[in-house]
């Protein structure tokens, strides 16, 4: 029996009900238009009749992976643009020119990290787990390279004297160098995140997807007691209103006061992600504790923070002295000495 549109008592939706080659079905068309429903059942009879000939294979849709692995537990960040550009196409169509062109139609001008974060890392997420259930071949995707990563830090002289040049921006400055915040952590923080009396902060639905928490160093609660309100954004515009939201993005907000403070403090090529860079340097110099660091840095593999182990080795000088000694030369005095002769 094909699907006919129905009422049910105290709803104002037409519903779809019937049996289309052995399925039966009873589901909402979600409008209460006759018109509207008439063609959402024919799409939906349309679909069934297909999905009973080839399977799940040929049929399924973007948004129903996407849908699915969300309901598996699967992260939701970043999920948005990719179904409004794939939704209606099938799971199976869905390869590697595609992933390409979406990565620079959502994220144009983006770093490679950026777009194999934003738009490659979820994509290929939805698409392993639409071929886990059978719905499409296993996919191959490969991505943009990120290099090996850019290590910027500075000195805590140098530090100081972006402190002191920052102007507005100073609270801010001191609270990226002293918990590690990425940018965007810091604009978006809410005081609902910040316990003073503990002497903490917690960083929810971070990038990576994780919530972090940090103790808040002496200089940082310091910066945060002197701000004059206790709600809302913790940092703001010199107008005292919240930085403008971008989607999650940070750091523009604040380009052209950073250029400023990175001018009177005669310090170049230094970025606001540069200081959770200068914070981990810092960090490891005084614990060379790689597991604390992955921790509170919100870094998912140690392969992340052996980066800023790499960028500090002068410490290690007086080792590498003492290991490779100066040779000993015979009849010298810094060699071993002749020997007497016997009644001499």
């Amino acid at each position: 029996m094909p699907l006919k549109l129905v009422k049910r008592p105290g709803s104002p939706f037409w519903y779809m009900r019937g049996t289309v080659r052995g399925l039966s079905i009873t589901e909402s068309t979600r409008t209460g238009d006759r018109a509207s429903a008439e063609e959402v059942r024919a799409l939906r009879e349309a679909e069934l009749v297909r999905r009973t000939i080839h399977g799940d294979l040929g049929t399924r849709t973007f948004a129903e992976a996407a849908i699915s692995y969300m309901e598996a537990g699967g992260e939701r960040q970043h999920l948005a643009p990719l179904i409004r550009r794939f939704g209606p196409s099938l799971v199976q169509s869905i390869g590697q020119s595609d992933l390409d062109r979406a990565a620079k139609a959502i994220r144009p001008g983006a770093s490679p990290a950026t777009q194999n974060r934003c738009v490659y890392t979820p994509a290929s997420a939805v698409l392993h787990h639409a071929a886990r259930l059978g719905w499409r071949d296993k996919p191959v995707i490969a991505r943009p390279s990120q290099g090996s990563g850019r290590v910027r830090w500075v000195t805590q002289q140098e530090a100081e004297a972006l402190i002191l040049a920052a102007g507005h921006l100073r609270p801010l400055v001191i609270f990226l160098l002293a918990t590690g915040a990425r940018i965007s952590e810091a604009l978006y923080l809410d005081w609902k995140e910040v316990d003073l009396e503990r002497g903490h902060v917690a960083f929810l639905d971070t990038k990576n997807g994780t919530s972090r928490g940090v103790p808040l160093h002496s200089r940082a609660l310091e910066a945060l007691r002197a701000l004059p309100h206790r709600s809302g954004a913790v940092f703001r515009t010199p107008r005292g209103k919240p930085y403008a939201d971008r989607g999650g993005v940070g750091g523009g907000q604040v380009k052209r006061a950073w250029a400023s403070m990175l001018k009177r403090a005669k310090i170049t090529d230094f970025s606001p992600h540069d200081c959770r860079h200068t914070w981990a340097t810092w960090h490891y110099q005084a614990n060379r504790d790689l597991g604390a660091l992955m921790e509170l840095g919100g870094w998912k593999s140690v392969q992340m923070v052996l980066r800023y182990a790499h960028t500090n080795t002068l410490q290690h000088a007086s080792g590498m002295e003492a290991a490779w000694t100066k040779p000993v030369q015979p009849g010298t005095s810094e060699g071993t000495k002749p020997r007497k002769k016997k009644g001499k």
